[in-house]
């Protein structure tokens, strides 16, 4: 067994059968595993080297760094992989082995003292094929190294462990209709993660599991074919197939894999359009637009698509009629091409031809695709509305025309009878101004206000035409009113002319050239005239016969001392008849200018006062006078309004004002001197006297004393309520305001104001106010710091 197992380690290196020998004869009796020697080679069959005898090969190197182990083994104990072994090591117990690498340690043990490798776990291929390790060979006493660090590989060796996979459970694919037998569908693999290269793990075998026998597929590619002819889609459309993958090439024993395959059928042009029925009756009123519909009619194409598209045709000649095909629904709908007339003529018949509009050439033998039927219309006589004799009206009149002159004439007839009469009218919408009026029996429009074409050279009006006996048929036409031009507007400056002239400017200079726009139009165009008065000693005009004019000095030395402005009034006249004329008036200002001409000031000279000081500038001076006075004013009211101090900083608050009057009062009329609520409680009218238009002697009074002593329910209250306030946080910092009705005669409260309190100060106290807490303090302030006693 050592020997045979020597011999396949020798062809290992170049074939793949002995190597798979090797594993089995490793994994069945390990004992007999050859020892893999980094080092001399000669003791392959345990010989030594006295005895002389080397096993030498001469054509191929050995290769010794690589082993075989099989994956996902199921043994109890460590999986044995190989065994190293150096010339170095005499069996003596010196020799110490060494691995390193992928693995060591952790997947792959080595014996130290015997080289034999051992993997400690089960391994996959598809997670790794192979490990790459080191070997050394030290001394086991003193660590020297008795062999360089050697490379060597562990491969692992793949069994058929994974099914096939499809990357998909249903696939989707289509094949056209009436296709030939073995025309290709689609084509589906399936992947095998064994080993492509070993063995017939992955090797894949197709067949078709359900699907027959309209299909079948190649067992090598996967590549699913028809399998019977003439398959129609309008018969069945829609197939499921059902395909095995199967790996160790079909052999039993082997694992598999299915998928789903939906196939359908795709349309072809293979069905003509046929009609259910080959003659159609329809009916149109005469009153049908041009245009219009009158009736639909259908072919059946079972195909889809495209290949069911159809387009429709009347055949012969047919004047009256047209039909076009609904894109949508493939019907062919029929119109009106030329208007109908009941009483010329009420039937119509003609042929239709339906046809496909896009052919498969393979199907187009032997059959006929298109179709033909017979229509026939019948003309529904109904009661028409009038028709005018043209339709629009285009009318020409002169501007300027007189009120009721005459414009044009408009006709309409009644179809259904010549001998129905018909009314006449203007839709006033379309003449707000009322310009035009119609003679409601024949038609006549005449002027109802003289027309000016500037103002608008159309009118657009609508007549309505009603029947006498049926005034709800009415029929609209529009009238187109041209204006025609009369020379009646004057010619006029193109546009306002800015004009100056240089003080400086010498004679014959151009200062302007001006132009003329005239609302009229004559049928040679315009043609304006300029002209000026002759005696003119300061300007002269220049007509440039086309249109424009220019304006020349006719003298220099212009002084804005003697004149500022000059007012020159120029003649326009235009060549129309008759020939109207207007004058215009340029203004030219006198200027100041720079030695090129340039303006630089428009404005009159002053003469200077004796004192140098021009107009305008004491004019300034003054202004600056009153602007000083008035901030000094306003300064002065501010700082006096500043010194009075409010007691009530906002209009909103509401608390006790102490108010002081300063004026007399107003006799009886002053209703503002007097407290008005003193009059709801005439019994403390007399206590409280004090007059309110002027200064009182006491500025605080003093509080009345209430008769009933010791109250303690409103003093308790009271108390309660001045807690409250001075725990809360939100409560304003000032007293309230409560305003009370006369609540009767005998009230033993009295007034609870403390406006109208003591009438002496002998008896106002006002300590208490300090116990008020903090809300109160600036009150408390105020009036214990007034008090008699502390005065005194």
């Amino acid at each position: 067994w050592r020997i045979l197992h020597s011999v396949l380690v020798l062809f290992c290196a170049d074939t793949m059968i002995p190597c798979q020998l090797l594993l089995i004869l490793t994994v069945l009796w390990p004992s007999t595993a050859l020892p893999f020697m980094p080092g001399n080679i000669g003791n392959l069959f345990g010989a030594s080297e006295s005895d002389g005898k080397l096993l030498q090969r001469s054509k191929r190197g050995w290769m010794w760094n690589q082993f075989f182990l099989l994956e996902e083994y199921t043994g109890n104990d460590h999986q044995y992989v190989g065994k190293l072994h150096s010339n170095m090591d005499k069996d003596d117990g010196t020799v110490k082995y060494v691995l390193t690498g992928e693995g060591a340690g952790t997947l792959f043990l080595i014996d130290e003292k015997s080289g034999d490798i051992h993997a400690t776990k089960r391994l996959d291929r598809e997670e790794q094929a192979m490990y790459t390790l080191h070997a050394k060979v030290l001394n086991r006493f003193t660590n020297e190294e008795l062999e360089p660090d050697t490379e060597f590989n562990i491969k692992i060796h793949d069994i058929n462990d994974n099914p096939p996979k499809f990357s998909k459970e249903v696939f989707f694919a289509s094949v056209p209709e009436m296709s030939e037998v073995g025309t290709s569908v689609v084509t589906i693999t399936a992947d095998d993660a064994d080993d492509q290269t070993y063995g017939n793990s992955a090797k894949l075998v197709y067949s078709i599991l359900q699907g027959q026998p309209y299909f079948s597929v190649d067992s090598e590619n996967g590549t699913i074919k028809t399998a019977l002819p003439g398959m129609d889609r309008e018969v069945k459309e829609n197939y499921q197939v059902v395909i095995q993958a199967k790996d160790m090439a079909g052999q039993m024993g082997g694992l598999s894999g299915t998928t789903t395959v939906c196939i359908m059928l795709s349309d072809v042009n293979d069905s003509p359009p046929r009609f259910a029925n080959h003659s159609f009756r329809l009916t149109a009123a005469e009153s049908t637009v041009i245009g219009g519909a009158i009736g639909r009619i259908k072919a059946d194409d079972p195909d889809l698509g495209r290949n069911a598209e159809m387009a429709y045709s009347i055949m012969g000649g047919n004047d009256a009629f047209n039909i076009i095909t609904d894109q949508t629904t493939q019907e062919g709908v029929i119109i009106i091409k030329k208007a109908l007339d009941y009483e010329t003529k009420r039937d119509y018949e003609f042929r239709v031809e339906v046809k496909n509009t896009y052919l498969d050439a393979r199907f187009i033998h032997g059959l006929q695709f298109k179709d033909y039927a017979t229509v026939k219309v019948t003309v529904e006589d109904v009661d028409e509305p009038p028709v005018f004799t043209r339709n629009p009206y285009i009318i020409e009149v002169h501007e300027d025309t007189a009120a009721g002159s005459f414009v044009g004439v408009v006709s309409a007839r009644d179809p259904d009878a010549e001998s129905k009469l018909v009314k006449y009218s203007i839709d006033r919408h379309t003449d707000l101004e009322r310009l035009f009026n119609i003679d409601s029996v024949n038609g006549t429009i005449t002027t109802l206000k003289a027309l000016d074409r500037e103002m608008s050279k159309w009118h657009n009006i609508s007549v309505v035409a009603n029947e006498i006996n049926n005034p709800r048929q009415t029929t609209r036409v529009p009238v187109f009113i041209k204006v025609l031009d009369v020379n009646d507007n004057a010619p006029e400056f193109a546009m306002s002319y800015d004009t100056f002239v240089c003080e400086n400017v010498k004679a014959g200079q151009l200062i302007q050239t001006i132009s003329a726009v005239d609302t009229d139009e004559p049928l040679v165009g315009h043609k304006f005239v300029f002209s000026i008065n002759p005696t003119n000693p300061n300007f002269t005009i220049i007509d440039r016969e086309d249109n424009t004019a220019n304006i020349l000095t006719q003298r220099g030395g212009f002084s804005r001392r003697e004149m500022s402005l000059y007012f020159l009034p120029i003649v326009i006249s235009d060549n129309d008849y008759p020939v109207q004329s207007s004058t215009s008036t340029l203004i030219v200002r006198v200027c100041a200018c720079d030695s090129r001409g340039n303006m630089q000031s428009c404005n009159p000279e002053v003469l200077p006062f004796s004192d140098g000081l021009t107009t305008g500038a004491l004019v300034a001076i003054l202004l600056c006078v009153i602007i000083l006075l008035m901030i000094v004013v306003l300064f002065a009211a501010l700082r006096r309004q500043r010194k009075k101090e409010p007691l009530i900083i906002s209009k909103e608050d509401v608390r006790d004002n102490v108010v002081s009057y300063n004026d007399e009062g107003g006799g009886e009329e002053d209703t503002q001197a007097f407290d008005i609520g003193t009059l709801r409680n005439p019994e403390v009218m007399d206590a409280n006297k004090l007059r309110r238009d002027i200064i009182p002697e006491m500025l605080f009074p003093f509080r009345r004393t209430s008769p009933i002593k010791d109250n303690t329910d409103v003093r308790d209250f009271i108390n309660g309520r001045l807690h409250e306030n001075d725990s809360d946080p939100t409560a304003p910092p000032y007293d309230s305001l409560a305003t009370y009705a006369y609540e009767g005669s005998g009230s033993l409260a009295e007034s609870l104001s403390s406006l109208e309190s003591a009438a002496t100060e002998g008896d106002q106290d006002f300590e208490y106010l300090s116990n008020w807490g903090p809300h109160f303090k600036k009150l408390a302030e105020m009036y214990i710091g007034k008090s008699p006693d502390r005065e005194t």
